[in-house]
């Protein structure tokens, strides 16, 4: 089985996407299941976690929606107000579909301090006390941060979303590689191979540059606590979906068979605990 654990879905607007800048005009348009299930086809991958990409609540219910529709979305990573002190009413109500593996906030746009808080470390501890998983979305520069904030939960199961955001562009491997591998001996974390062709000149790039980085997330976290992902739609701007498969099956292709099924299945199915629904579901 292989497993894409970071994808997205949108209907897209200007106001709510305006991230979306011009050089990736090409990914200005609706991105829906029937889009993905074609590309997923060729690529030969068989379900996917769906991940939020807009900060509201009307977004993770859709996405629950989506995956009650398509049994291929095995799980979501959702969006919750972790600093609300109706956290647990919201959390709970999301937790009584069991698709809901995760939740994620946009920390990469937040300012220092902001994982320090205690209102966010609050909300933390409800996400830890229901049994799912958070997704640390921070740049190469916040490695430091997310990393006292993995030592004061050091019972949540944390997964860094696109290996730290390193600045492939410039092929900067330091102080980025220094604080990954600082942050991979915290055993509770897992990191996602993804977002990383967006994160290099996405027009310019090509594999060896890429390659120092994904050696040092391998070297870090070992096979066991890496997981495969693809970022679509946005990767779509620098790669199509069956060429990213490819890449990651050239990368991780002198492995044993165990460990690449960890990256391509395996280390997902730990991190948001998919077995157990799948078996409640059987």
């Amino acid at each position: 089985m292989r497993i894409d654990a970071h994808q997205h879905f949108w209907k897209y607007t200007a106001q709510e996407f305006e991230w979306i800048e011009e050089p990736m005009a090409a990914i200005r348009r609706d991105f829906l299941p029937p889009d993905l299930k074609a590309e997923m086809g060729a690529a030969v991958v068989d379900r996917v976690i769906s991940v939020q990409a807009r900060q509201t609540i009307e977004e993770t219910e859709w996405l629950l929606q989506l995956a009650d529709v398509h049994d291929w979305i095995a799980g979501v990573v959702g969006w919750v107000p972790l600093i609300s002190p109706d956290l647990n009413r919201t959390l709970e109500r999301f937790t009584a579909n069991r698709k809901l593996r995760g939740v994620r906030h946009i920390l990469q746009s937040e300012p220092d301090g902001y994982m320090d808080c205690d209102d966010f470390s609050r909300g933390l501890k409800e996400v830890t006390r229901l049994g799912l998983a958070y997704e640390l979305l921070v740049f190469h520069q916040q490695l430091q941060q997310a990393t006292r904030l993995v030592d004061r939960h050091s019972n949540l199961t944390m997964v860094l979303d696109h290996i730290g955001k390193p600045n492939i562009a410039r092929n900067e491997l330091e102080p980025w590689r220094h604080n990954i591998r600082e942050l991979a001996r915290r055993p509770q974390v897992y990191c996602k191979i993804s977002g990383m062709v967006t994160e290099a000149d996405f027009l310019h790039w090509d594999e060896a540059q890429l390659q120092p980085f994904l050696d040092a997330v391998l070297e870090a976290f070992g096979p066991e606590r890496l997981i495969f992902g693809s970022d679509w739609p946005v990767a779509k701007v620098a790669i199509e979906y069956v060429d990213w498969v490819e890449l990651v099956n050239r990368f991780v292709s002198s492995l044993s068979v165990t460990e690449r099924e960890s990256i391509f299945s395996g280390s997902a199915r730990k991190a948001y605990n998919l077995d157990q629904i799948w078996s409640t579901n059987s």
